[in-house]
């Protein structure tokens, strides 16, 4: 077994003896713990960088650093502290009339490219001044600087409440520390009010909604409701033309009269949802979900869905009494169930849906595209005048 012996870097005195096993790793681990400091490289006293652990012979007197260069103990009898700038001593700053105490390691070592690091890495290299207490004056706003002290002490962005981002930022840039501008330029985006195109809440919806007089319409043309909840609501009479539905739930929703023209409602949840007097002309409800929908009015005003693509709808269930279907595309769609009666299904693509167990009586489907589409279960015959093709 090998034994040597360590010291600090630059300095003759407080050597500590270990023995010597393991890999280089292992070394510096145990000088860390011996002589108290981050040991990153080691020594012997010529100045010779050991990076084996097979170099080092019985009995060598091996000095530690922290990443500074090699200091030679016998070229000054100073302290320690004062040859090296030593990363574990103490400062005490004067930042804009408030003092911080800290070490000069926390100024340094996490970010050594900064200007902080370059300030306290050696000892008068840039010649701070200090007030009469001793304390480095700095020239900054302590309320911006404290949260950047914190960050270099445990590498967490934490920003007390009434405290500006942007000034943070600025102060970050001042002394370049450069990992935290990319935390503080997330955290001011993150911040930002809502941008005019981003989804509208449930919230800021039901405030329009009671913000409205009953007799008022209200409109949302081209808004953006994507992924909202606007299951449940009372949304009769209002102009969705043009705005994006995608993903919304608007399960059990009220939208008798409203306009959804040229809406996008891939996605979206309906079931269960009125649907009286509905305008959906060249609507996209690709994938969506209308289970149990009823799209029938008792006053005779009927739905209107032409030009509607609706592949893959799952409409089990509804009702759809005299509804407007024409030209619209069904295709792979659910229409289990359904009631039909007198719907106008001409030149309606139904490749492969499923109409088993409807009600199809005096709808037309002259022109329509039935190929693969199942009509089992049929509660009322289907005559070769109701299809053509």
């Amino acid at each position: 077994m090998r034994r040597v012996t360590l010291f600090v870097n630059g300095s003759p005195r407080n050597g500590k003896v270990v023995a010597v096993y393991g890999t280089l790793s292992d070394l510096l681990s145990v000088a860390s713990n011996k002589l108290g400091i981050k040991a990153t490289s080691v020594y012997n006293g010529k100045g010779g960088l050991i990076d084996d652990i097979a170099l080092i012979r019985d009995d060598d007197v091996l000095f530690v650093c922290e990443g500074e260069p090699f200091i030679d103990p016998q070229t000054d009898g100073r302290p320690q502290e004062e040859l090296t700038g030593s990363h574990t001593d103490w400062l005490t700053l004067n930042v804009g009339g408030r003092y911080f105490t800290t070490t000069r390691s926390t100024l340094v070592n996490k970010e050594p490219d900064s200007m902080l690091a370059h300030m306290f890495k050696d000892k008068d290299a840039w010649g701070n001044k200090q007030d009469h207490r001793g304390a480095f004056l700095i020239d900054r706003s302590p309320e911006y600087f404290e949260p950047i002290l914190n960050y270099l002490r445990h590498g967490q962005l934490i920003v007390n409440d009434g405290i500006n981002l942007l000034g943070v930022l600025e102060e970050a840039r001042f002394f370049g520390i450069d990992s935290l501008i990319e935390h503080l330029e997330i955290a001011i985006k993150n911040s930002q009010p809502a941008e005019d195109h981003s989804p509208i809440s449930r919230k800021e919806f039901v405030r329009f909604l009671l913000a409205t007089p009953t007799k008022s319409e209200l409109r949302c043309q081209g808004l953006n409701f994507s992924g909202a909840d606007l299951s449940r609501l009372d949304l009769r009479y209002i102009n969705f033309k043009m705005a994006n539905l995608s993903r919304c739930n608007l399960a059990h929703a009220n939208l008798c009269c409203a306009n959804l023209e040229r809406a996008d409602l891939s996605g979206s949840v309906l079931d269960c949802a009125n649907l009286q007097g509905v305008k959906m002309l060249c609507s996209n409800a690709e994938g969506a979900s209308l289970k149990g929908c009823n799209f029938e009015d008792p006053s005779g005003l009927k739905a209107n869905l032409e030009g509607a693509n609706l592949k893959g709808v799952d409409m089990e269930g509804s009702q759809m009494t005299g509804i407007n279907l024409r030209v619209a595309t069904l295709k792979n769609a659910k229409l289990k169930n359904c009631n039909l009666r007198g719907a106008t299904l001409a030149g309606t693509d139904l490749e492969n849906c499923d109409l088993s167990g409807c009600d199809l009586q005096e709808a037309n489907l002259r022109g329509s595209n039935v190929k693969g589409a199942i009509f089992e279960e049929m509660l009322t015959p289907l005559h070769m005048s109701q299809s053509v093709r």
